[in-house]
This record gives structure tokens, sequence and C-alpha cells, in this order.
């Protein structure tokens, strides 16, 4: 229904209400009053049934009760009451018909100021409308004389080009025409067997050359290839956009958390959200990053950047790894720009680990790797990955994964006999880092590195870690750097054991001449002690005496009486955790020497003392012979 129909509909509703509330007034009729007799044969008047018209402002009708009247004395005043009355209500009854005309002529009054309303409203909707497609007009009309401009800007520019080009080719086929005429005339005079007509001829064919060869031909291009782009001037049209432009300034964007895996170590993929309402040409992204040394009040502050971009997302490259981010958004149009976002915060990925290669041990059925993080900020946890080696070298296409891990070490689980290549990632909620340094790993034996930091001061570590020296000079003890893990006393050191019961196996070269004390100890021995003077150590030990080598198996300072006859050279230490022995063999000659029975009530470490000035090697990661757990 449109808005004639509208206006038409209420006007002959208006009309039509008014027709029936006039008629109903005029039809309506006084009701009679009621006469009684008294006592006296005389009537009086009971009550007034009389009743009065009024106009409320709300043009309804009601209806009041006139004041009553007193009875009158005698019944020829009953009737001139009685025409008075009918007086009365006469006057009433024209005055309420006066009334409702003219509310009536102001209800039309009304109506017709409705309809001169609808007619200005559709008229300005019009105007609008033409203004509207008069700005559209004038927009097309000045892009196209621009396209004009430029296109027949272009054509001059093609036309003046190809008019260049085109001189130049001619002159080089000129060039090539007379150079060609003249090398056909050398060659026949060249050729021309009478010496006469030879001689005749060459020399103004020389000087043809020699002036030929004077003109200087440019072969250089005297025009560009590419063609002009000026800028253009689109003002006018920017102008006229802004004329008819209510767009309002957007709201405030609303920057997201940070996702999960979406960050590199230099990079981060950064996300926002705005009201659907709002329009926006483009949005600029700020960030800087955190300094955690910084004060909140310092002039100093990290330089701030900005990118700019026309959709909600952004990737953000050259950042540092493993840092934070502070980064808000703001958003813009042709009207303003947005108030900021809030401040998020947001972490590249971190650096990849570093493998403590010297402290990760293995055995058959397990290997503990160890690394440092090597970031600044913490990280959330480390994934270890390993794949198994085949027996021709080559990596396998599996890679199991250890996730979660939430400290600097893991304990991974592995197949006996084999080799296994392992790496670290370091985790935070931007992703996983790239991966560490990769080490290949042995589950032929059990394979450990002596830890320096439990050696005495007297003692040097080779740089693979597992030969051990003694000097003949003795140190002072103001020379010698002591602390609470470090042997005091005894000349020894302790070897990083791989966390896991069950059978470990490793050999160590000694010299005739070198007196020394070999076994396990727990991680408490005492450090101002002797090895076997306690009840937390197990060892072997080798002295030298002038008539022969004897040697003791010590713990708690007692030694079964035992003689060796063949002195070992490489004496092999096996260790069984499931029954609790501790047994010592000649490998050379395969030869048992002593089996603790030991009450391992926690993990042992391999331990090494030497009591003179020598030399001692550890040989691991070898497979254990058959001999050795019988």
């Amino acid at each position: 229904m449109d808005l004639y129909e509208i206006r038409e509909e209420r006007l002959g509703t208006i009309s039509e209400e008014a027709e029936h509330q006039e008629i109903s007034r005029e039809s309506t009729t006084m009701e009679p009053y009621h006469v009684v007799s008294d006592k006296g044969g005389r009537t009086a008047r009971d009550v007034s049934t009389f009743q009065r018209f009024s106009v409320d402002t709300n043009e309804s009708l009601r209806f009041e009760p006139c004041e009553d009247m007193s009875p009158s004395p005698t019944g020829a005043e009953d009737g001139d009451d009685e025409d008075e009355v009918f007086r009365d209500g006469g006057k009433e009854s024209e005055t309420i018909r006066n009334r409702l005309q003219e509310k009536v002529a102001e209800m039309e009054s009304f109506a017709g100021h409705l309809e001169e309303i609808f007619l200005t409203v559709e008229e300005n909707f019009g105007r609008q409308e033409q203004h509207l497609e008069q700005h559209y007009n004038d927009v097309l009309q000045t892009l196209s004389q621009r396209y004009d401009e430029r296109a027949a800007g272009l054509e001059e520019e093609k036309k003046g080009k190809l008019e260049s080009l085109y001189g130049q080719l001619l002159a080089c086929g000129r060039a090539m025409d007379a150079s060609k005429e003249l090398i056909e005339t050398a060659q026949e005079i060249y050729r021309c067997q009478d010496k006469r007509l030879f001689l005749k001829t060459v020399m103004p064919t020389i000087k043809r050359i020699e002036e030929f060869a004077k003109e200087e031909i440019d072969l250089t291009l005297n025009t560009h290839l590419e063609f002009n782009t000026p800028l253009v001037d689109l003002s006018d049209v920017k102008t006229m956009m802004d004329s008819i432009n209510i767009v309002p300034a957007p709201s405030a964007p609303v920057i997201n958390p940070q996702m999960p895996n979406s960050a590199t170590q230099t990079s981060l993929r950064v996300c926002w959200s705005l009201f659907s309402d709002d329009t926006v040409e483009y949005y600029e992204l700020y960030y800087r990053p955190v300094l955690e040394d910084t004060p909140a009040d310092s002039t100093c502050a990290a330089h701030e950047s900005k990118v700019k971009v026309k959709e909600t997302h952004c990737t953000v490259t050259d950042l540092l790894p493993n840092a934070q981010y502070e980064l808000w958004v703001t958003a813009t149009n042709t009207t303003g720009i947005s108030p900021a976002s809030e401040k998020a915060l947001y972490m590249t990925v971190p650096c990849p680990p570093v493998i403590k290669q010297r402290e990760c041990t293995s055995c058959p059925e397990a290997a503990l790797i160890r690394w440092e993080s090597g970031n600044t900020n913490p990280v959330d946890s480390y994934t270890v990955e390993l794949s198994e080696m085949g027996t021709d070298g080559t990596q396998s296409t599996v890679t199991e994964s250890v996730v979660a891990v939430p400290t600097c070490q893991c304990l991974v689980q592995l197949q006996p006999g084999r080799r296994y290549l392992i790496s670290v990632r370091a985790v935070n909620i931007g992703g996983p880092s790239n991966r560490s340094q990769v080490i290949t790993v042995s589950t032929t034996g059990t394979y450990f590195h002596l830890v320096e930091d439990t050696a005495h001061p007297c003692l040097s570590i080779s740089e693979d870690g597992f030969t051990m020296f003694y000097g003949d000079e003795e140190l002072p003890i103001s020379a010698m750097a002591l602390d609470d893990n470090t042997f005091a006393r005894c000349v020894a050191v302790l070897g990083d054991l791989v966390p896991v019961r069950g059978k470990h196996y490793w050999e160590v070269e000694v010299d005739d001449e070198t007196e020394f004390r070999i076994g396990v100890a727990f991680e408490d021995t005492e450090r101002n002690s002797y090895l076997g003077a306690n009840n937390t150590s197990w060892c072997m030990r080798h002295i030298l005496t002038p008539t022969r080598h004897k040697y003791e198996f010590l713990h708690n300072g007692w030694s079964p009486d035992l003689r060796i006859t063949v002195n070992p050279v490489r004496i092999g230490v096996a260790l069984d955790y499931d029954r609790g022995t501790l047994s010592f063999f000649n490998v050379d000659v395969e030869q048992h020497l002593h089996t603790f029975q030991c009450n391992l009530r926690s993990y042992v470490h391999p331990c090494f003392s030497l009591d003179n000035p020598g030399a001692l090697t550890v040989h691991n990661g070898i497979e254990a012979p058959e001999y050795a757990f019988i």
C-alpha cells in the first residue's frame, strides 16, 4: 500500500466517525422526569433526571448530572419549571452541535495538514533522489573524462615512441644498406684481375669507406620503453564524494587474543574484529616489544612500529624470537579514525633449545636427554622428537614425539640395540620452535660422562669426558676451589648414570702402577670421605705394596679376604638393580673378581678415584658380555 492509499483510507475513517457521532447526538432525547403524589394530593418531583452534555478536552463526550432542583410548592410552578427545562435543553443541544461542528472542522484541517506533510516528504525524497543521481552522474562523467584524457595521453605518447623508433629503424636500415653496398663494391674490386682498373677504382672506394666510417650512427634507443604514469588529479571527485558522505567514524576494534600456533620465530599473525555496522577503509596495527627491565614511566620506551592493512588480520615480520610484543589497532574511514583497541600481548616462537650432549646418558632401555632453554622469556613446554636409524644408516620416516615436557630434561623409553636421532623443540603459545641440533643415541649399552662438578680440584677431565688425570703436582689447600658437591678428601669424581632400573655395564682401563678405586656411590655420599669407607659407596681398590698388588672390595670400611693372581688392566663393572648386585670382572681373561649384595634404595652413580698420580679411562656404551649377568 503506497502513501496516497494510506492517507485516503485514514481521512475516510475520520469523516465516518465524525458523521456517526453527530447523528447519534441529534437523535438523543431527554429522559422524562418522574412525578409522584404525596399524602396531600399534591405532586412533587422526586429526583431530577435531567443530564447535561459537555465536551471534554480529549475530544470525547461525557454526561454530567444537573444540579438538584427544589420541589415546587404548587403544580403551576411545576409547569413553568418544565417549560424552562425544555428551553434550557434546546440551548444545550445547540451548543453541543456547534462544538461538534467546530471539532469536525478542526479534524478536517488537521487531515489536510497531514496530506501536505505527506506530499512534502515525497517531494523531499524525490529531490534527494534526484540530487544523489546527479552526484552519481557527475562522478561518472568526471571519471570518464579523466579516463578519456589519460587514454588520449597514452595514445599520443605511444605514437611519439613508435615514430621515434621507426625513424631510428630507417636510419639503421640506410646505414646497413650503405655498408652492404660498400662491402659488395670492395669485394668486386678485390676480385678484379685488371690491375689498371683496380688502381683506378680502389682509391675512390677507400675514400668512400673512410667517409662512411666517419659518420656517427647512434645505436642507443632515443626513447624509453616505459610509459609515464603521472598521478591523476581526482581531488574534485573526492570533493563530490565527500559532499554526500554521512558515514560515521568507526568504533574501536577488538583485538583477539593470540591463537595457538599463530607465530614463527620472527613473525606474528594478529587478528581483530569490528562491529558490523562500521565502514572502514583501512586499519593501522601498532606493535612494540615488551622490555622486562624498563620501568613503566621510563622515557626509554621500545620503538613503536605500525603496519597499514585493509583486512582484519595481519602478519608482522622481522621480530625477535621468544619475545613479548604489545599490539593495538585503529580503524580509519573518510570521516575519521577510531579510538585504539585495548592492548594485547603476543609472543613469538622460542629459539631452539641447546642439547647438553655431555650431560645426556643412555642405557639399553632408555635415554636421559638434557638441554638448555636458551630463551629469556619463559617457555610453556618442550617436545622431544626421536626417529630410529636403520642398519644401513638411513633415517626412519616415522618420528615419535614426547610432548608437554615441563623441564629441561626428559627420560625417553627406547628399544635395546638400536640407534636413534633425537632433537628437542621449545613450545609457547605462539607455536613450536625449530629443531635443536640432532644427537645420535645408541642403546647398545650404558653411556655416560664424568661429572666435572663433582671432581676433586687435583683431577683433570679430558675433553671427551671419559678420562681423568691426577698430576704429580700437589695443590695447596688455599688454591682448591671446593663446594658442597666436590670431593674434598678423596681424589674422586662421579659419573652421570641414567635413572633407569635394570642392568648397566661399563669398563675401566687402568695401569698397573696406579692406585685407584672404582665402583658406585649414592648421590648423597659423603664428599669428605673415601670411597668404600662409608655405607653409601661400594668400590674395588688397588693398592701397591713393595711385594705385590693388593686388591680390596670395600663397603663401609670392610673388605673380604681375597687374593687376585692376574692383575686386571681392563675391569668390567656390572650393576643389576633387579638383583641388587654389583660385580667386577677381569675383561681380558673373562674372570669374575667379586660381587656385592647391595641395598640399592635409590639410583647410584659410577664413581672413580685415584690414590696416586696417574690416569683412568672409562669405556661405556658397549654391549655387556654374556658372563656379566649370569
